[in-house]
C-alpha cells in the first residue's frame, strides 16, 4: 500500500489533464505565434486558458500571465516591481517565514540597494497585522507575505493586511505567494487588495513547469524576460501551451469541488492532528483549525531526526516530507521553523505531512499506526 503524503511538495496531475496535454503535445502542436492554422489553433487553447484562469480569480483576460513556475512567479513579481517603482521609493516589507523564492530574489534586491525590513511572526507564524501597518512608509513600493505557510500552513490574515497597506500608503503594491493557497482557498485578488499573486500548476493537480502571474492593471512592473514579445512583451519566449492548457484545466476542476475537498482535508487534518496528540513526545506546529490550511500538518518527533523518521516511513510505503521541498537539500534547518521559536530539537525531528483531495481516512489511520510502531524503537536507537 503507497500512501503519498508529501501534495505540497507536488501532487499528481489529474488523468484528464495529462489527457489534454497528450493531445496537445502529438497532435495541436503548433506555435500560438505562428500565422498558419496550426498556430491559431494552438491560441485558441491559451486563449480559452486565460479565461478559465481569469473568470477563476474575477480578474481581467489581460491580469493573467502564464510562467514557467511559481518560482519565475516569484521572482518576477518582486524583481519586476522594484525595477518599475525604484523612482517611488526603495522600501521593501516581506517576513521571516517566505518562502526561497521570495526570500533569495528579495535579498538580491537588498544587496542592489533597496532597504528590506523582514516581519517577524508569533508562535503559530502569523504574521501581526499592526506591525506590518507600522512598518509601511511613504517609501514602501512592495509589500510581500505568502497567503499560506508552506511548511506549517498557517493561513495569513490577508484581508488584514492588504487593507491596512493600502491605508497606509495606496502606493504600495502587495504582492501574495499563493502557491500553496490556490485551490485550497477561496481567492479573489481585487476583493482582498492585491496586486501580484503567484500560482502553480503542480500544486492542484496540473504540471509542472507551469505557473501564473496575476498582475492587476495598471500595477507598475518591468519584465524580467525579453525577446520575442509574447504576453504583450511582458514575459518572452515561446509559450507553453500544453501547460498553460493543462494548468487551466486542473484549475476548474479544482475550483469546481473546491469546498467539498476542502471539508474532506480538513476531516483528515484533524484525524491525524488527533493521532498525533495521542502520541509521546510530538508537537504539532502552527494554526489549528479553521486558520490552518487544509492541507498541511508540521509535527515535532522528539528524539528523533526528521531524515530518519522520513526513510522509515518510506520503508513501510509512506511519503512525507522533511521540510519544503525547494530547501529540504539546504543546511541550516528551517527558517520558519527558527522564526517561530521552535526549538533546536524540535526543528531536527520536524515532519510535514500533505494531503489532497484522494488521501483517505485509511491512510491516516495506516499512517498513525506505523508511527506508534516505529517511533518510540527510533528513540531508542538516537545517539545521546
Amino acid at each position: 500500500m503507497e500512501i503519498y503524503l508529501d501534495n505540497s511538495a507536488t501532487t499528481r496531475a489529474y488523468p484528464e489533464v495529462a489527457e489534454l496535454m497528450t493531445k496537445l503535445m502529438l497532435e495541436d502542436y503548433g506555435n500560438p505565434s505562428a500565422l498558419h492554422q496550426k498556430g491559431v489553433e494552438a491560441e485558441q487553447y491559451l486563449r480559452r486558458a486565460r479565461e478559465t484562469m481569469a473568470k477563476i480569480l474575477k480578474a481581467q483576460e489581460k491580469e493573467i500571465y502564464f510562467t514557467s513556475g511559481g518560482t519565475e512567479s516569484n521572482n518576477w513579481a518582486l524583481m519586476g516591481t522594484a525595477m518599475g517603482m525604484k523612482r517611488m521609493g526603495g522600501h521593501i516589507i516581506t517576513t521571516q517565514v517566505e518562502h526561497p523564492a521570495v526570500q533569495a530574489p528579495i535579498t538580491f534586491l537588498e544587496e542592489q540597494g533597496f532597504t528590506v525590513t523582514r516581519l517577524g511572526v508569533d508562535r503559530e507564524g502569523m504574521v501581526d497585522p499592526e506591525e506590518l501597518e507600522q512598518a509601511v512608509t511613504p517609501e514602501t513600493i512592495l509589500v510581500s507575505v505568502m497567503f499560506v505557510n508552506n511548511e506549517i500552513g498557517t493561513v495569513e490574515p490577508i484581508v488584514e493586511l492588504g487593507e491596512r497597506i493600502k491605508k497606509k500608503n495606496p502606493n504600495t503594491v502587495f504582492h501574495v505567494d499563493a502557491i500553496q493557497a490556490f485551490g485550497k482557498l477561496s481567492i479573489c485578488p481585487k476583493k482582498l487588495n492585491i496586486d501580484l499573486m503567484s500560482v502553480s500548476g503542480h500544486k492542484f493537480h496540473g504540471p509542472k513547469g507551469i505557473g501564473m502571474l496575476y498582475v492587476r492593471e495598471k500595477t507598475k512592473i518591468r519584465p524580467l524576460i525579453l525577446g520575442g514579445g509574447q504576453q504583450n512583451g511582458m514575459r518572452s519566449g515561446t509559450d507553453n501551451v500544453p501547460g498553460a492548457a493543462g494548468m487551466a484545466l486542473a484549475a476548474q476542476m479544482v475550483c469546481d469541488h473546491l469546498e467539498e475537498n476542502r471539508a474532506h482535508m480538513y476531516r483528515i487534518r484533524e484525524q491525524l492532528v488527533s493521532g498525533l496528540g495521542n502520541m509521546d513526545r510530538v508537537i504539532v506546529h502552527g494554526k489549528q483549525g479553521e486558520q490552518a490550511a487544509p492541507q498541511i500538518v508540521n509535527a515535532s518527533f522528539l528524539g528523533v531526526r526528521s531524515e530518519v523518521l522520513l526513510h522509515t516511513l518510506e520503508n513501510e510505503g509512506i511519503y512525507v516530507s522533511a521540510g519544503s521541498a525547494c530547501s529540504s537539500h539546504k543546511r541550516g534547518g528551517s527558517p520558519t521553523l527558527t522564526a517561530i521559536g521552535a526549538s533546536k530539537e524540535e526543528r531536527e525531528s520536524a515532519v510535514r505531512f500533505s494531503f489532497s483531495e484522494w488521501t483517505t481516512e485509511e491512510e491516516i489511520e495506516k499512517t498513525l499506526e506505523v508511527l506508534n510502531r516505529v517511533v518510540p524503537v527510533l528513540r531508542k536507537f538516537t545517539r545521546k
